[in-house]
């Protein structure tokens, strides 16, 4: 079994969204056996940013679906897209 590398884009509730916040919970709310690797702040347009999520997680079916179910669940976040992902 491999690992996969991904990167999760999460947009928030509205620009006074504290992102910084949404990190914490973020890695609050991580799934056994998933790590972030990196965390990033994108502007995207008239003040609203986006965080970027470089996240580590084992190559098994159902871990993907379960780390961006969580990540939707993190007060702040209107949604969480995968932009990439690759296998290690």
């Amino acid at each position: 079994m491999g690992q996969v590398a991904v990167l999760f884009r999460l947009m928030p509730q509205g620009v006074e969204t504290d992102l910084k916040a949404v990190a914490e919970g973020v890695r609050a709310v991580l799934p056994p056996g998933v790590q972030v690797r990196g965390l990033q702040v994108k502007d995207i347009a008239f003040g609203l940013r986006a965080l970027l999520i470089s996240a580590i997680m084992p190559d098994t079916g159902g871990v993907l679906d379960a780390t961006e179910q969580a990540f939707a669940k993190v007060p702040g976040v209107e949604s969480v897209e995968v932009m990439e992902e690759g296998l290690l």
